[in-house]
């Protein structure tokens, strides 16, 4: 019996050609919040999207593992809360500085860059009005702000001497632009794990959907994982099910062939 379900946002609930919720989807969480299904986002964002991501999505959830797993609320109450420590952000900014990497700090409610360059502007321009919108500042503030990811502007061949300069983390990329990198016991699954003892619910009683590699810990940490048709390949390898595509229904899909709907 599915008591829970974790969803993803960009790829996952959000179009990213429409920048929109499918219809079936607004129709699909309606449906299951009547059946009293408890309904959680379980996103790379961070809290300071809240906001603007209900406005997107036009829908309250019950619950919210944010920041990649490090930062996980439910009825206002924080249940997770870890941020990348300074020892494993000194020995990269000298690294991004001489190499002109752009990367995105992301606290609990600010985002900051270091520079802004030709490939973050591009990918700003892909995702549209849904993404983010950060500026330059000085990156001193890792010493008087808790920084709970990074978005690294590096292709996946250059991710080993990234994480190099940066000790006990680790990289899991949405897509080919950026990677999140997160400490290296995190994760969505140690969200979902932390709401969940919370809440008293099994793992095994939970349903979740995703679309990149950020999503795959948590597709196979519940007990049904479903890769949405455009997720990339090896998220579909590592899922119980492989629905269709966003734009072709793929939540209201999935849902009915596992008889919630």
């Amino acid at each position: 019996m599915v008591k829970a379900i974790f969803f993803d946002i960009d790829g996952t609930l959000l179009s990213m050609k429409t920048h929109r919720v499918p219809d079936s989807t607004r129709r699909a969480l309606e449906e299951l919040r009547r059946k009293g299904i408890k309904l959680f986002l379980a996103t790379g964002r961070s809290p300071a999207w809240l906001g603007s991501i209900e406005g997107m999505l036009d829908f309250k959830f019950d619950g919210y593992v944010m920041l990649n797993g490090q930062y996980c609320i439910f009825e206002g109450q924080v249940l997770r809360d870890v941020a990348i420590p300074l020892e494993s952000l000194e020995p990269l900014i000298p690294y991004i500085e001489e190499n002109e990497i752009s990367c995105e700090f992301v606290e609990e409610g600010h985002m900051y860059i270091n520079i802004i360059n030709d490939r973050v502007l591009a990918f700003r321009e892909k995702i549209g009005g849904t993404g983010y919108d950060t500026h330059v500042e000085d990156l001193s503030r890792i010493y008087s702000h808790k920084t709970y990811q990074l978005l690294a502007y590096i292709d996946e061949k250059d991710e080993d001497e990234f994480l190099a300069h940066m000790p006990n983390c680790k990289a899991m990329r949405w897509c080919p632009e950026f990677a999140d990198i997160v400490i290296a016991d995190g994760g969505k699954d140690k969200g979902i794990e932390a709401l969940l003892n919370h809440l008293g619910i099994s793992k095994n009683d939970c349903m979740a959907f995703g679309d990149g590699g950020n999503d795959i810990s948590m597709l196979e940490y519940v007990g049904i994982g479903v890769a949405m048709g455009n997720a990339n390949p090896p998220v579909k390898e590592r899922a119980d099910f492989v629905t269709k595509d966003i734009d072709d229904d793929g939540i209201e899909y999935a849902l009915r062939h596992f008889g919630l709907m």
